[in-house]
């Protein structure tokens, strides 16, 4: 009787497992920006969460699911295994620290240009027939400045301030907070190289070269604001992993939460539930669930780089299980998850806090030079 009972509880186990394991891997596919896609109603979510939470599969595999994701960060810090290991990743993603600013124009300026091109402001959910021309003049120069990494500190600021001047009217431009963090980085950092801003300060910062002698910008106000700038680098891991937390959580709750009709009709639109055979209210519920955790990790600042390596993991399924999600608008996600892979939490983060010594918390981790204390944590 009892190797019967040990025989049937394995059993439930293990499907148990297999299911957790499926819904949390396609889970991903779901937690797309689900505005891009649909028009239908907002629905319910009282009646929404009282109809999907009274299914037992819905209950056993969120709960299977969050237990198993809980015990394995326990088991992480309890354990730390493979340390070797991941302090020789975090060593290697050191070496790219030079290119982040690269990184954060590349990750702004290509969406920037492609809203420009394709007529949106930020958003596809923000487009004015009236303004048109406007829209993708301002979109096309502001995406190409940061590209070639001209006049980038200034080019950021006034993109920066016009998404801030324009949020209180076109509300829904919320769903592209991610601009503001990595906007906000820009201005701190700069251009960095390779870009313009860089060739055009050396030339003229050498006083033998014709240029040093006209420019009016090197050193009355690129070396002042570089100089006032510095001090705030390190904030930069905090500023993109705060900012990527609450575009995470906005999403969960403004997309899937109180809006289930929407969520459901994506599920029902791509035919989600035919992918993976479970309820649709398990795909809202996980997209969702899956979402707010992320986004809150992100915000507290724990497990920051396995975070984003899971961030990334679900744009790309997003990407290729929703074809009518428009790509150009996701790389400033792409773009932004990846620096944090390169820096970490920074300060103000539960990894930085917990996880580092001492010496290390009082290290600067975003100086000119190098990031090396960010990959300590």
């Amino acid at each position: 009787m009892r190797l019967r009972s040990r025989e049937f509880a394995t059993a439930v186990a293990a499907r148990v497992g297999a299911l957790v394991a499926l819904v949390a891997s396609a889970a991903g596919v779901a937690t797309a920006h689900v505005e891009y896609v649909t028009d239908a109603e907002n629905g319910d979510p009282v009646a929404f969460l009282a109809s999907a939470l009274s299914e037992p599969i819905v209950l056993l595999a969120l709960g299977g699911g969050g237990a198993a994701v809980i015990g394995t960060m326990a088991g992480y810090l309890r354990l730390r295994p493979l340390r070797a290991d991941v302090a020789a990743i975090r060593r290697a993603l050191v070496d790219y620290a030079d290119l982040l600013p690269w990184l954060l124009r590349l990750s702004i300026g290509l969406p920037m240009v492609g809203a420009g091109f394709a007529g949106y402001l930020f958003t596809p959910l923000v487009t004015t027939a009236d303004t048109a021309v406007p829209i993708r003049l301002f979109g096309v120069a502001v995406g190409f400045a940061l590209l070639f990494g001209l006049a980038t500190r200034f080019v950021a600021g006034v993109a920066l301030a016009s998404y801030l001047v324009l949020l209180p009217l076109h509300p829904s431009m919320f769903f592209a907070f991610e601009y503001v963090a990595g906007l906000l980085a820009i201005v701190i950092v700069g251009g960095g190289r390779p870009s313009a801003d860089h060739v055009i300060a050396r030339m003229a910062a050498n006083d033998e070269t014709v240029y040093s002698r006209f420019d009016p910008f090197y050193r009355r106000l690129a070396v002042p604001v570089e100089r006032l700038a510095d001090p705030y680098r390190r904030f930069v891991p905090t500023v993109i992993r705060v900012g990527m937390g609450v575009v995470f959580a906005y999403l969960a709750l403004a997309e899937k939460l109180l809006a289930p009709g929407k969520a459901l009709a994506v599920v029902e639109q791509y035919g989600l539930s035919t992918l993976v055979p479970v309820p649709p209210e398990l795909w809202v519920l996980g997209a969702a669930v899956t979402e707010l955790f992320l986004g809150v990790l992100l915000v507290v600042g724990l497990f920051t780089r396995a975070t984003s390596a899971a961030a990334f993991v679900v744009f790309t399924t997003t990407l290729f299980g929703l074809a009518d999600d428009p790509v150009l608008a996701h790389i400033s996600l792409f773009g932004l998850v990846s620096v944090l892979l390169v820096t970490g939490a920074g300060p103000f983060s539960i990894d930085t806090a917990v996880f580092r010594s001492p010496n290390e918390r009082g290290a600067p981790e975003m100086g000119p030079d190098a990031v090396q204390a960010a990959a300590s944590e």
